[in-house]
Order: C-alpha cells, then structure tokens, then sequence
C-alpha cells in the first residue's frame, strides 16, 4: 500500500499509511503540516516505497521527515525503489523537507519524484543525498526528476551515481559525498549563487556538494 497525503478543497484530508505514515502536527484554514514517519525499517533491498501528494487548489501542505533514511547493503539482492507523485491544483503551496537519504555501502537505489503543476501553484523539494555512512564509499544510486506545468515539461533530469569511478571524477562529485538539492517549481529564486540553476520555465535547482557527509562545500 503507497503512503498518501491529499488535500481536499476546503482543506479536507485523506490519509493512507504505507512504509511511511502520516501523521498531522497542525491545520489551520486551508493550511496543513504533515509529519512523514517510517512504520518499518528501510530501504532494505527489493523495497518498494511509494508516496502519492496531492493538494487541491488554493490549499497548501508542509510536509517534514523525522528521520534520516538508510538504504542498506543489499547483499546482491534487487534494488529498492523509492517513488513519490506529487499533484499541486492551481495556487496551491506544497514544501517538502525532506530528511537526508544515506545510501550504504552495498545499497542499490532507484528513487524517482514525479510533480505536477497547475497554473500558479508552487512546489519546493528540500533533499540531501549522502553516498555511505562513515568510512564507507557508498553505494549505487539512480535519482530521477520529471516535473510539468499544466502538462509541458518544467524540469527534466536524471542523475545517475551508480559507476563509482565517475561520480568521483572531478566533473561530478570528486571527494564529495554527497549533494544538497532544493528544487523550487513555479516561480523562480533569484540566487546570485553560481550553484543556482535557472529553468527555462518558472524554476530554480539550487545544489551543493556536502563534504564528509555534513555541511555544504561552494560548488
């Protein structure tokens, strides 16, 4: 069963609990803060998450991690799947902080976000990835995005961490271990950051690498 969040006008809610439960820390008008909690150990291999996000229009949804998630040494088994759809209606907000995704040693991961927009509406995505825990090289990685605004392509991308000798190549990571990432669709940040990546669309993908796994490095 996929973990869902939908906001109904009016600020109605419906909730399922799948390998994340929802649980709610405030409401207020059409406003809503949603706790995302693990309900089981993960991401062990052959895992598959799904998350579905859906807020109607003119409401808005804040949406906090609690804990970081673990993808762990597979052991030759398959890969763990970790997939989410976000909808956003027309003028609705939605945030999501996400809490870091530590990839092991070992792990094989294929996580893809899905987002569509309507007209106005504005979705900010907060995410750290960290390739190993301490003294480990970490594993393998496949992060997708496809975002759309009102059914044409907003942001397109594909980030592949799985060859280790090319994700520590000085054109990727080099001896960083990972990378932040907070991607705003539907309006842009005017960042004067060489990091910020301005979308032909209403966009901006702001990133940095994390060095040792904790704070930012400049880009």
């Amino acid at each position: 069963m996929s973990t869902r969040v939908v906001v109904r006008p009016g600020g109605a809610l419906e909730l399922g609990v799948g390998a994340l439960a929802p649980k709610v820390l405030q409401r207020s008008g059409q406003h809503t803060r949603i706790a995302l909690v693990g309900t089981r150990a993960l991401l062990l291999a052959g895992d598959r998450v799904d998350v579905h996000i859906e807020v109607a229009a003119g409401c808005s949804l804040d949406l906090v991690e609690v804990a970081a998630t673990v993808a762990y040494d597979g052991r030759g088994g398959p890969p763990a799947h970790w997939c989410a759809t976000v909808v956003a209606g027309p003028g609705a907000r939605v945030g999501w902080d996400a809490q870091p995704l530590v990839v092991a040693t070992g792990a094989d991961v294929d996580r893809s976000v899905r987002i569509d927009l309507a007209t106005g509406a504005v979705v900010t995505l907060r995410e750290d990835v960290v390739l190993g825990r301490t003294g480990e090289r970490g594993g393998r990685l496949r992060a997708r995005t496809h975002a759309r605004l009102d059914g044409g392509d907003l942001l397109v991308e594909d980030l592949d961490l799985r060859d280790d000798d090319l994700r520590r190549s000085p054109a990727v990571l080099g001896a960083a271990r990972g990378l932040r990432t907070v991607t705003v669709l539907g309006r842009r940040v005017e960042e004067g950051s060489p990091t910020a990546l301005q979308l032909e669309g209403p966009g901006t993908v702001l990133r940095e690498v994390l060095v040792g796994g904790g704070g930012p490095a400049a880009a």
